[in-house]
């Protein structure tokens, strides 16, 4: 008794597919893109004191969202600084009491 052969059938058979040889890319005379090698960002001693103070100011009115501030000041509310916020009427420190109030 002979043992069959395991190959599949399929293995054997051709496709109907005809093989078609890949096009070769075309060269061109770019230069390869690459990332753009730019220095940090130095900052001054003030810019960075005025950033710090940005960040401390929006921890003490609770880390609020973008659509609080709407709420609060309106739709110029997120680009306003927190001095023309405080002019407008509501620092930082009491921010939370008057979102919970227009809420």
């Amino acid at each position: 008794m002979t043992k069959k052969s395991k190959r599949s059938k399929r293995t054997t058979k051709r496709s109907k597919q005809s093989k078609v040889p890949a096009r070769p890319v075309k060269q061109t005379n770019a230069a390869p893109k690459s990332t753009p090698t730019t220095a940090p960002v130095t900052r001054s001693s003030s810019a960075r004191a005025s950033i710090a103070e940005g960040t401390r100011l929006y921890a003490l009115a609770g880390r609020p969202s973008k659509a609080d501030f709407i709420k609060v000041y309106g739709p110029q509310g997120p680009r306003m600084t927190w001095a023309q916020r405080a002019e407008a009427g509501v620092d930082a420190k009491h921010f939370q009491e008057v979102l919970k109030a227009k809420s």
